[in-house]
């Protein structure tokens, strides 16, 4: 069945992405929003927009009977949930399938099984993919946890079996520090995703975070390479980029076939992405997760690819096969994306939501801005602080550095506080320059060389 009409359940720049790929498409849009939200860009651009709640995520994007009320009024084919909130609920998938409407993304069987960061373990095990040495499974008492620890060494990793987003995720050094951390551990996982369960992985040291894109429609599967993600503040990524220039081609060709295994071995159907840490001393990766959704930093592996991932995933919901084969897949030259947010970074990113007094948005080859402003916008304190993100590129990384410097120079937010003066420090790094960084290395940067003297822009942009 083509998808002629379709609700967004998301807000935000997913959100504005989400209308513009259905627009392209020819697809009629109709976007919630809470009272907060009523007037966003994303409201602004749909056809139709409807209110579902209360400024509060609960009362509103996370209300599953709202949301499934709103899709019937507007007479839609299908909703596309975008990232975060529900996008990876299973009981949300089910309940749109239950309502005679499509769901864009995978069933909701295989959001709970993938979304089980054991399960999903267990299915990257099946299909030969390298996990990180840990756990066979959740962890229910302090003493397996010990017995774990000392069998795989410290440090370790206490992390939320139902976990995401870099929430939930403690790292030990000790029996006496698993001791304090262990029930802290738990309770929070309980309170950040309903469910308290806990397992334990080692800590690899100076790790890469790299993840592979996979597509597939149930019976074709293929990736789209990989995006190097390691550039991470309290495991919250800042910045992304594709390829990952370090990963030797034979260690790239592993990684991506194993992604696409482990989709076969699910029959996947739709857009997500493995996620790995690769440890360059011994060049072995290791599977961490699956996220069952589009990512936030996919317009990268668009850049490079010129596949429009979130087109593909209105065709592929809407019954057609995979438009492109493995064979299509030709990446070309590098791209990196910023993530803008409303945070002021020399107050410890203290969040800074406030009125967008002036918006100029660079332009030019190989420059990209998905966004949610414009001038006039007061971006609301109740969600995330994402305010969009500046994606670049070129044939070659160091091109585009360059043309991400001009860029980051050219881009201006005033009226509140955001982070585009700690990308243009990143941009000068040297070590960033040469991609020789890993997923602690930003916290001890941010510590040690970052200022307002070290960049251009020191006064609130």
């Amino acid at each position: 069945m083509t998808i002629s009409s379709v609700l967004i359940a998301n807000r935000g720049e997913i959100a504005v992405r989400i209308i513009k790929a259905a627009k392209a498409l020819g697809i009629r849009t109709v976007q919630v929003h809470s009272a907060a939200d009523a007037d966003m860009l994303a409201v602004r651009l749909a056809d139709e927009a409807i209110n579902i709640g209360p400024p509060a995520p609960k009362k509103s994007y996370l209300n599953i009977e709202a949301v499934i009320a709103a899709a019937k009024a507007a007479n839609v084919d299908a909703v596309h949930p975008g990232y975060g909130f529900l996008s990876e609920n299973g009981d949300f998938a089910d309940a749109v399938a239950a309502a005679g409407l499509t769901f864009i993304g995978p069933s909701g069987d295989a959001i709970r099984l993938l979304g089980d960061k054991v399960a999903a373990r267990e299915v990257a095990k099946r299909a030969g993919v390298p996990t990180v040495p840990g756990s066979g499974g959740r962890i229910f008492d302090l003493a397996e946890a010990h017995e774990i620890a000392e069998r795989i060494g410290f440090p370790v990793m206490i992390k939320a079996a139902a976990g995401g987003g870099g929430r939930g995720i403690r790292i030990v050094e000790s029996l006496a520090d698993l001791d304090k951390q262990f029930p802290l551990a738990a309770a929070e996982a309980l309170a950040a995703f309903g469910d308290g369960g806990l397992y334990i992985e080692k800590v690899i040291s100076r790790a890469r975070h790299v993840e592979v894109q996979i597509f597939g429609d149930g019976e074709n599967f293929i990736h789209l390479h990989e995006r190097e993600c390691s550039l991470q503040r309290r495991r919250q990524k800042v910045w992304e980029e594709a390829p990952s220039l370090l990963l030797p081609q034979i260690v790239r060709q592993k990684l991506c076939e194993s992604a696409v295994a482990l989709a076969r071995e699910v029959g996947y159907k739709g857009a997500g992405t493995v996620e790995y840490l690769y440890d360059e001393d011994s060049s072995e990766f290791y599977f961490i997760e699956v996220n069952t959704r589009i990512q936030v930093e996919h317009p990268v592996t668009e850049m490079i690819t010129g596949v429009d991932l979130v087109q593909e995933m209105f065709r592929v919901a809407g019954g057609a096969p995979l438009s492109v084969t493995q064979d299509d897949i030709r990446p070309r030259g590098h791209a990196i994306e910023c993530r803008i947010n409303a945070e002021d970074p020399f107050k410890g990113f203290v969040p800074a939501p406030g009125l967008v007094e002036r918006l100029v948005v660079p332009e030019g080859d190989g420059i990209r801005f998905d966004t949610m402003l414009y001038e006039g916008y007061t971006v609301p304190p109740f969600y995330d602080s994402l305010l969009g993100k500046l994606i670049v590129w070129g044939e070659t990384r160091g091109e585009c550095l360059i043309r991400l410097g001009r860029a980051l120079d050219n881009l201006v937010i005033e009226g509140l506080a955001t982070t585009i003066p700690l990308h243009q420090a990143l941009v000068r790094s040297s070590a960033v320059q040469i991609a020789a960084f890993h997923t602690r290395f930003l916290e001890g940067w941010l510590e040690t060389e970052f200022s307002p003297k070290n960049h251009i822009r020191s006064e609130v942009a």
